[in-house]
C-alpha cells in the first residue's frame, strides 16, 4: 500500500544584488537588525538613515567567529519571540560573514522560515558570504556543520562600509575574490594581477566581477550538488587550519589563502597545474599581505580532520583542485599517500 504526496513545484528564489550607495527603503512589517557591537558602533547610524520599518529592533550578538554558535542563535531567537515576530516579519544581517551566516540561519528556522536581507559590511561578505544562501553555525566538530540553504530577499553592497575596514579584513576579502578567479575566470585572474584593489573604482569593478561569477555558479547549482562545491577551493584545507587554531589565529579569508596554496601544491603533484601557475596565485595572495604558509604539527591528525568536511563522504575525502588558472575539478579519488606527501611539505611527519 502506498500513498503519493505530490510536491513537485517550481520555486523562484531570485533576488537582486545592488552594488552602490544604499537608497532609502521602508518595510511595512516588523524588522530586526542583527549586528555586533563593533559594526553597530561604526555604521549603525548610517544604516538607520537608510531604512525604516513599521517596528524596528536591534539585536546585538558578540563579535567573532568563536561566537558563531548555537548560543548566539538562541539569543537572536529569544529576541524574536519576545517581540512577537511572525512569519511576515524580517531580519536584516548587518555585518560580516559571521553575522550573515547566523542571521540567515536564524531566519531559516524561526517559525520554519522568515525573510531576511543581507547588508554586508566586510569585503569578504560582500563578494562571497552574502551571496548564495548558505547559512549556518560552527560546533566543536568543525565549521558550518549545522545550517540550511536559505536565500536572502535582497543584498545591498554599499562601498561606504569598506572605508573603516582593517587591512587584514580587506586582505581576507581579496582572498575570496582570487578564489573565484582561479577556479572559474582566467580573464578575471589576469585583471587582478594588474589591478590595484586599493583604488575604490577598481575595487568596485572587482566586487562586481566576483559577484557575477558566484551568481552564475549558484544559479546553476543552488544546493551544492556539484559545480557549486568548486567555490570551496582552499576551504577544505582552510577549515582544518581554522579548527586547529580554534578560529583565533587566522581570519577566514586568511585560512582560505593558505588552503589555496595547499590545494595548488596538490594540483602540481597531480599534473593539473604548473609550478609557474601556482607561483602566480601565491604572488597575488602575497600582494595583499595574505599568509601563504602554515606549519602542520601532525599530518595524520590534519588528514583525519578532513573527514569532518561536509563535502567528504564516508571513507573518501573530496578535494577541490584547480586545473591551471580558470578551471577546476572536484574529486574524491586522490590517494591518501599523495595527500600526506603534500601535507608533509607544510610540516612535520
Amino acid at each position: 500500500m502506498q500513498v503519493n504526496i505530490p510536491l513537485k513545484q517550481q520555486v523562484d528564489n531570485s533576488y537582486d544584488i545592488t552594488i552602490d550607495t544604499m537608497q532609502k527603503v521602508h518595510f511595512d512589517k516588523k524588522v530586526a537588525i542583527v549586528t555586533n557591537p563593533k559594526v553597530a558602533g561604526l555604521h549603525l547610524a548610517y544604516l538607520l538613515s537608510k531604512i525604516s520599518a513599521k517596528e524596528l529592533y536591534i539585536i546585538t550578538v558578540p563579535d567573532g567567529e568563536e561566537y558563531k554558535n548555537q548560543a548566539s542563535i538562541d539569543l537572536i531567537l529569544e529576541s524574536l519571540f519576545t517581540h512577537r515576530f511572525n512569519r511576515k516579519s524580517m531580519l536584516i544581517a548587518f555585518g560580516g560573514g559571521v553575522i550573515g551566516d547566523m542571521t540567515g540561519y536564524a531566519a531559516s528556522i524561526y517559525q520554519r522560515g522568515i525573510d531576511f536581507v543581507q547588508v554586508p559590511t566586510t569585503l569578504l561578505s560582500q563578494v562571497d558570504a552574502s551571496v548564495g544562501g548558505k547559512t549556518g553555525i560552527n560546533n566543536a566538530y568543525g565549521k558550518n556543520l549545522i545550517g540550511a540553504f536559505h536565500q536572502p530577499k535582497a543584498v545591498f553592497i554599499d562601498p561606504y562600509f569598506l572605508s573603516t575596514l582593517p587591512k587584514r579584513e580587506f586582505g581576507a576579502g581579496v582572498a575570496e575574490i582570487i578564489k573565484m578567479a582561479v577556479t572559474f575566470n582566467k580573464d578575471f585572474f589576469e585583471f587582478l594581477e594588474e589591478a590595484d584593489l586599493h583604488n575604490q573604482l577598481v575595487l568596485q569593478e572587482a566586487i562586481k566581477k566576483a559577484v557575477e561569477t558566484k551568481a552564475d555558479v549558484v544559479a546553476k547549482d543552488e544546493k551544492e550538488h556539484g559545480l557549486r562545491a568548486a567555490l570551496n577551493y582552499g576551504h577544505t584545507f582552510g577549515h582544518v587550519i581554522e579548527n586547529e587554531t580554534k578560529y583565533k589565529t587566522y581570519l577566514h579569508g586568511e585560512a582560505v589563502a593558505i588552503g589555496m596554496v595547499m590545494a595548488n601544491e596538490m594540483a602540481v603533484s597531480l599534473g593539473f597545474m604548473t609550478v609557474k601557475e601556482a607561483q602566480k596565485v601565491k604572488n597575488l595572495l602575497e600582494k595583499y599581505d595574505l599568509p601563504t604558509s602554515y606549519s602542520i604539527k601532525n599530518i595524520h591528525t590534519f588528514y583525519e580532520t578532513f573527514f569532518l568536511d561536509k563535502k567528504s563522504l564516508d571513507a573518501s575525502v573530496t578535494f577541490i583542485v584547480p586545473m591551471g588558472i580558470g578551471g577546476v575539478t572536484i574529486t574524491d579519488k586522490i590517494d591518501q599517500k599523495l595527500v600526506l606527501s603534500v601535507l608533509s611539505t607544510f610540516g612535520e611527519n
